[in-house]
């Protein structure tokens, strides 16, 4: 499946007018600009959904639009894919498995230090996924590092890890999480707050200065093991939540890329002098219901919910019907795409539900979790609004920070909630989403067909057993409604002119280092 696709490169016109001058203060040649050549210098902007609650990486998710480019900035990547899905490393020199995924050995990178001189080896990375597994951690991550049954230092650079179950490609799980990035362990026992003042990482920045609720000021990382990456002297990060904002502030100059998440944005930059990179991902964002407690521990009630819902409504009042809605788990470019839909609407079913589920003295109430992103507070109030057409169900909408949400994936308490779930392959990321035992089970429900579907799928070696795999997981998710899919993740990033090397790798993962400015 092609991931990634150019919308407009526009801009890459524009490179000849370098010879002018350089973004932020870089000076070009030329030649440089016109053959493509990266150009070291200057400084760049970059503006971020999702503010961070903690610079600590098992803090941050590895994901499109929230923090994924600071800790890219911050810790570099051991392993990245690319839109064949073929993996590539970095701080890792190689993730190899003798045994079909039972057992791997991470090879790591000779000679690498964090930006406060001490090594990055093996028994640092074993320090950072062992917090990212522990539950006090409180790690978005969790339930991948959760696959790690044991972990053995085996000498200064080799770890070796067991599985609970194999899983060939479990570098999946790196790529998609924080599992990916390492800080130093002798900063980490400072504790939260010296941490954030300096964190220490083996990433292309370091970090100058973070004013909580505004920007964080990045510079080169002389340590860099990559060099002459990165091209920029500086980074920029801000946080913005409002996507036309975003949208206006790299369209007019006022910052050079955005980390998007909104198909109106892409749309709308199609055409206009800016390069777009987007992913083309499986998945999507949905609605996890939790059938922990009442009301989504009766199925009619998630049921209802499902069928209540005109996901038409929704894309006009969301994505200004410019969103891809996710009616089935799969692209159709995918060798696991099924036809089988995963919800239908119809007003009538959903209206019997609510009404039987009334006169057994359980009406549908409950309180809604949506974040202040233009896109998640939409989802919510279009969902409020629709709901309130149909009798016995009330949604109560409560907008949370960003940052709350990694309490309430650690404590459950919730009745429901936005999420997402977006893949290329769908292992390991599919069954730590609906796995019944996975701490990223946001819904909670266990449903012991279901399970050994995604089991199948995750260990079978032969793409025909895996297809019939995943034909049962679309079936357990129509029966079963653990969740509501809304649409596809706009995963992409959008540069003003004279920007380039958007690279992209995982979930919508940007990667700083490879963006320069020739404007």
């Amino acid at each position: 499946m092609l991931r990634r696709k150019v919308l407009a490169i526009a801009a890459l016109g524009a490179m000849a007018l370098a010879a002018c001058g350089g973004g932020g203060g870089s000076e070009t040649g030329s030649s440089e600009a016109e053959t493509g050549i990266p150009v070291a210098g200057g400084s760049g902007q970059i503006l971020m959904v999702g503010e961070p609650r903690s610079l600590d990486p098992a803090a941050l998710g590895n994901a499109y639009a929230a923090t994924a480019v600071l800790g890219n900035a911050l810790y570099g990547t051991l392993i990245t894919d690319d839109e064949s899905g073929e993996f590539h490393y970095g701080l890792a020199e190689s993730f190899t498995t003798t045994d079909n995924g039972a057992t791997f050995a991470l090879k790591i990178r000779p000679g690498v230090t964090f930006s406060d001189g001490t090594p990055l080896n093996a028994e640092a990375v074993k320090v950072n996924w062992d917090r990212v597994k522990d539950p006090a951690t409180g790690s978005p991550s969790r339930a991948e590092a959760a696959s790690i049954t044991s972990s053995e230092v085996v000498d200064d650079l080799t770890l070796k890890v067991t599985l609970s179950n194999p899983t060939p490609r479990f570098a999946g799980s790196i790529t998609t999480s924080s599992l990916n990035w390492i800080a130093s362990p002798t900063a980490l026992q400072k504790g939260q707050q010296a941490f954030d003042a300096a964190p220490a990482g083996a990433g292309p920045f370091t970090l100058e200065s973070w004013a909580r609720q505004g920007a964080i000021e990045l510079t080169k990382n002389p340590r860099y093991w990559d060099a002459p990456k990165p091209y920029l002297d500086r980074l920029t990060i801000r946080v913005l939540t409002d996507a036309t904002q975003r949208y206006n502030t790299v369209l007019t100059g006022g910052a050079d890329v955005t980390v998007e998440s909104t198909w109106q944005n892409l749309a709308k930059a199609d055409g206009q002098n800016l390069s777009v990179d987007v992913q083309s991902l499986n998945g999507g964002i949905y609605l996890a219901m939790n059938s922990r407690r009442a009301p989504f521990n009766d199925l009619r009630a998630r049921q209802a919910i499902a069928a209540a819902i005109d996901f038409d409504a929704l894309n006009s009042a969301v994505y200004n019907g410019e969103g891809k809605l996710a009616e089935t788990l799969f692209e159709n470019t995918s060798p696991f795409y099924s036809d089988t839909p995963l919800r239908k609407t119809d007003r009538a079913t959903a209206q019997r539900l609510f009404d039987e589920l009334a006169a057994d003295g359980k009406s549908v109430s409950f309180t809604f979790y949506s974040f202040p992103s233009s896109e998640s507070r939409l989802i919510g109030e279009n969902i409020q609004a629709q709901l309130s057409s149909y009798q016995n169900v009330k949604a109560n909408l409560q907008v949370i920070d960003q940052s709350k949400f990694g309490e309430l994936r650690a404590t459950y308490d919730f009745d429901m909630l936005i999420s997402s779930a977006m893949f290329q392959d769908p292992e390991p990321r599919l069954l730590t989403v609906l796995g019944g035992r996975s701490p990223s089970n946001l819904g909670g429900l266990n449903d012991a067909e279901l399970d050994r579907a995604l089991l199948a799928g995750r260990t079978s070696t032969s793409e025909a057993d895996r297809k019939a795999a995943y034909a049962t997981v679309q079936e357990r998710i129509q029966a079963t409604t653990p969740l509501i899919f809304i649409a596809r993740i706009a995963s992409g990033a959008i540069a003003g002119e004279g920007v380039h090397g958007l690279v992209q790798y995982g979930s919508g993962s940007l990667l700083p280092e490879e963006i320069w400015i020739s404007k």
